[in-house]
């Protein structure tokens, strides 16, 4: 089975989810995958990728159309957002970013004058959105941030810093959480090149070495109050439910990490002879391909079934558990599947002229952001328990 073969996957999809999906797929096969070795090299996607998504549509898969988007449901998002996990994670991190979770907050949470002023540039492609949640100090306990914003007459002054930011320095806009109360978080749209805010990006990650990642600092941030997203000390919940959606591309894009690494290894292993014969012929190398094949199988349902579950109508809260129950399991298993395919490929699956590896390194975040799998287990547990665990 290739990334291509959709045989065996189409139960119950529509026409259009099948278009979009191709249309996906074989932008991968022509204008991604052949180059995501080098942007890895680089440390650096092509800086006109994120104008090709937006003509696209992959920037507004689900945005309204009067706004520039592309009328979508969320299964047609994981789709396409598995697709492009197939060809290179930082690609998908990029949409997964400055769609997922900024421009659907916009969408959802924006006055009329924010959608009208961000929304058509963001769907686009003309600009890129991040999402500033984590700070040095607070990863997976995002309720305890210490970047402040203080009322100012009618504005606001933010300072403090964010970590590990996706986009954060080629984005156009930052959703950027601070703290307005003891209790309160706020939400603000904060413009690249507003003066106070510096991004520097970080480098020698382990993987999405292509992707952009920055570390935001705020020194004294002027924004209006009209920069505001939400109501005043409701932020927490708007970047939570962010992340349940978010949790959900994740998991497509872990998704398809995995399909690239066994699409790999099952042409490596069919080609490759050892002691006569194909390297496929031997039963151990054929326990790791089905082991693969079948945690991938296994992965796709649970991510598909909380995508169907949102275009249904079930709000984030009501999904959030299963979004944890998808990214917990297909982040798991892309680690398990890319380390499997690599060990079907021995010494050459440990060097860059071979794509496993890069899938192995890419894999390993996604355990990791969004969410680690330690915090989605303790979700998980308390929906099953009504009980908080301690930590």
């Amino acid at each position: 089975m290739t990334g291509r073969d959709f045989t065996g996957r189409d139960f119950g999809l529509t026409e259009t989810q099948r278009d979009i999906r191709a249309m996906a797929a074989d932008f991968v096969d022509a204008e991604i995958a052949p180059y995501a070795r080098e942007w890895d090299r680089a440390e650096r996607v092509d800086p006109g990728i994120p104008r090709r998504l937006g003509e696209l549509g992959f920037l507004g898969l689900t945005v309204p159309e009067r706004y520039g988007g592309t009328e979508a449901d969320l299964l047609s998002y994981v789709l396409a957002t598995e697709e492009l996990g197939r060809g290179d994670s930082a690609v998908r991190g990029i949409v997964s970013v400055s769609l997922g979770l900024v421009t659907k907050t916009i969408v959802s949470h924006g006055t009329e004058a924010q959608r009208e002023e961000w929304i058509p540039r963001l769907a686009s492609g003309e600009a890129l959105g991040c999402f500033a949640l984590t700070e040095p100090g607070t990863g997976s306990d995002a309720g305890s941030l210490s970047t402040r914003a203080t009322r100012d007459g009618g504005d606001w002054v933010i300072d403090g810093s964010k970590m590990f930011i996706t986009n954060g320095t080629v984005a156009d806009v930052a959703l950027t959480f601070a703290r307005t109360s003891e209790n309160g978080i706020t939400a603000f749209l904060v413009p690249a090149g507003t003066p106070g805010l510096t991004a520097t990006e970080i480098h020698g990650k382990l993987g999405l070495r292509g992707q952009a990642t920055a570390e935001l600092a705020y020194e004294g941030v002027r924004v209006p109050d009209s920069a505001r997203l939400g109501e005043t000390g409701r932020g927490l919940g708007i970047a939570l439910g962010a992340l349940s959606r978010g949790r959900i591309s994740v998991a497509a894009g872990a998704v398809g990490l995995a399909q690239a690494a066994l699409d790999a290894a099952v042409g490596y292993a069919t080609q490759r002879e050892q002691f006569g014969r194909p390297v496929a012929s031997f039963q151990l190398v054929q326990e790791l391909l089905a082991d693969s094949e079948v945690d991938i199988r296994a992965a796709r349902l649970l991510t598909r079934q909380v995508a169907r579950m949102a275009d249904a109508g079930a709000s984030p809260k009501e999904y959030a558990t299963d979004a944890s129950v998808a990214k917990y399991h297909a982040s798991e298993t892309a680690v398990r599947v890319t380390n499997n395919c690599l060990q079907t490929f021995g010494g050459y699956g440990f060097i860059d002229e071979y794509p496993v590896g890069k899938y192995l390194r890419d894999a390993r975040v996604l355990t990791l952001y969004e969410g680690t799998s330690q915090v989605q287990k303790l979700i998980i547990g308390r929906a099953l328990t009504g009980v908080d665990a301690m930590t």
